[in-house]
């Protein structure tokens, strides 16, 4: 069951899941190409970690076998951006947050595999649900199938990063982790933009950015990164992958709101996928409770 220590850092988690909610509206708010937008925020990130890292007196030596493993982890993050702010260009903000959902679907598949554990029925029952609201969501907005396609390949690659996270946060301070992982994501998007500049492929959007990007950027690299996904990291000592991501399906919840807010109409959906936003609010919702009840009838029969 939550303790009062732990109800509050489950509403902090809450609280970085929101803003996580609005990187998609940001992300249609600059000129730039999502792989640009990328290198810039992981590199603005790495170096606000950097000067957080010396006030802080953070160390930053690793061994190189866990600085590859960063680095890698980083090389899916940065990949799992691309996917992300491309999801919301070529639809909407709305229909790449809902995309994110299967997140939760994803972990629950890939955590036991990689800590060697049994499937939890209860971790895959919650995770369709969650699925199920996707397919609602999709069944009346299937002209978005582009963006939907996207979104479920940026949500398996945020399955990966926060598994990976999940083992070394166990052994590594969050903010050196959060460092060496904003340093292989700039350097892998970095690379794949001169190549995708090279090809053609971000169909000539600048790749420098104009007058208010730079405010956008800077939000997403500090506000969105450097705090968000370090406290983030440190939440998963107290709560396991599969429960960071099942909140994080609540980013669609909160992020429609916020992109309705901010862009009106544009953002308006139709009925059923309103109806799929609630399914996956209540995969979230029952997750605690049912966790609860059954840790409950764990230690009764032990």
């Amino acid at each position: 069951m939550f303790t009062s220590t732990t109800f509050r850092s489950y509403l902090h988690l809450h609280f970085l899941v929101m803003i996580w909610g609005f990187t998609a509206i940001v992300g249609l708010m600059v000129s730039v190409s999502p792989i640009a937008l990328v290198f810039y925020r992981t590199f603005l990130a790495a170096l606000g970690l950097a000067v957080v890292m010396l006030v802080k007196k953070k160390k930053f030596d690793v061994t190189g076998a866990d600085l590859r493993r960063m680095f890698f982890v980083g090389c899916i993050l940065s990949s799992h951006w691309i996917l992300f702010f491309a999801a919301a260009r070529v639809s909407t903000a709305s229909v790449c947050l809902a995309g994110m959902a299967t997140t939760s679907l994803w972990t629950s598949l890939i955590e036991p595999l990689v800590n060697r554990r049994p499937i939890k029925p209860l971790e895959v029952g919650l995770g369709i649900l969650a699925f199920a609201g996707l397919y609602v969501v999709f069944r009346f907005e299937f002209d978005h199938a582009l963006g939907l396609g996207l979104a479920l390949a940026s949500a398996l690659l945020a399955a990966m990063f926060t598994v990976a996270n999940s083992r070394l946060v166990q052994r590594i301070d969050a903010f050196t982790i959060t460092f060496y992982e904003m340093v292989g994501a700039s350097l892998f998007s970095l690379l794949f933009l001169i190549i995708a500049e090279s090809q053609g492929w971000t169909n000539n959007m600048p790749v420098w950015p104009q007058g208010q990007d730079w405010i956008w950027i800077l939000f997403l690299a500090w506000i969105c990164t450097v705090y968000a996904s370090t406290m983030a990291t440190q939440l998963m000592k107290q709560f396991s992958a599969y429960l960071i991501n099942l909140t994080i399906n609540l980013e669609p919840v909160y992020g429609i709101a916020l992109a309705f807010f901010y862009f009106g109409e544009k953002e308006r959906m139709t009925q059923g996928f309103y109806m799929g936003t609630v399914l996956i609010l209540l995969a979230v919702l029952l997750y605690p409770i049912l966790n609860g009840i059954t840790f409950q009838k764990t230690t009764k029969t032990t």
